[in-house]
């Protein structure tokens, strides 16, 4: 259907231009194009530049900020409210707020390379509780006690163009690394017989197809399992067993503390602005 279609396309585009971002770092003998906006400049000139990338690329990342600060409360709070079910209900806010506390933390680290092993202990935890989320969604193939319905949700056409707009949102979500792909370059070594771009996309390569194997399993078992009933975040919909929810949710926290950091463009505008 739609959906698959458009997941599959976005895996590919995002592949695609990727790759194109990897290939352009070096395309100037001599020169490195270190960061987004450097690449900008040299295409549209010093000005226009600026302005065509760095509001896009602030918006896109603040976007990623804001998504990742409630997904991790989220988890959190679900995990909450698997191993005390019986206890008073903490409002969402409270949770994103302990989220952020660890991020804002780790937001002060330097660069990419101080979080290097933050990030290899998310990227284990991804691949982990992806493979619980779609193993578990497949055991609870048929016990749902509600019709399945693969439908529209609501009658109403504004509501269903929203929640047809929201997953794609949700499908970015997967890709953010595009915002800071130079800047991740730009730490690698580079030499006329070695050029970083050769690492780089063997990396690049290895890490979309790592997150081919993660998400689109999830995606695709998950919508069939319970269709239109599934929540963004999957792992709000499983119960059962709940030591293995409550683990998967806490392996999602994680992850977020772990890839929060492709932000790190941002903070550096904003510090060069103080």
């Amino acid at each position: 259907g739609a959906g698959v279609t458009v997941t599959l396309m976005s895996w590919n585009i995002t592949f695609y231009t990727i790759w194109q971002m990897v290939e352009m770092h070096e395309m100037i003998p001599g020169k490195r194009f270190d960061r987004y906006h450097e690449l900008g400049q040299y295409a549209f000139g010093d000005k226009l530049g600026l302005w065509i990338v760095v509001p896009q690329q602030i918006i896109v990342e603040v976007s990623t900020c804001i998504i990742y600060m409630v997904t991790g409360g989220k988890s959190l709070k679900k995990f909450q409210e698997i191993l005390f079910p019986n206890a008073k209900p903490i409002k969402l806010t409270y949770f994103i707020m302990i989220f952020s506390s660890f991020q804002f933390v780790l937001s002060h680290l330097p660069n990419f390379n101080s979080i290097s092993s933050v990030s290899f202990v998310a990227a284990i935890l991804s691949m982990t509780y992806s493979a619980i989320a779609w193993t578990v969604s497949l055991k609870e193939l048929g016990k749902s006690e509600r019709e399945v319905s693969y439908g529209p949700k609501s009658e109403k056409i504004s509501d269903n163009v929203f929640m047809f707009l929201s997953p794609l949102g949700n499908v970015a979500f997967a890709y953010a690394g595009h915002n800071v792909v130079l800047e991740i370059q730009a730490t690698i070594p580079s030499t006329e017989d070695a050029p970083s771009k050769k690492a780089m996309w063997k990396g690049v390569f290895t890490a979309y197809i790592i997150v081919a194997l993660c998400y689109l399993p999830v995606a695709f078992i998950g919508y069939w399992v319970f269709g239109n009933g599934v929540d963004d975040n999957i792992l709000l919909t499983l119960h059962r067993p709940t030591w293995l929810i409550a683990t998967a949710n806490i392996f999602v926290v994680a992850h977020v503390i772990g890839s929060y950091q492709v932000s790190f463009a941002i903070f550096n505008y904003s510090q060069s602005s103080l």
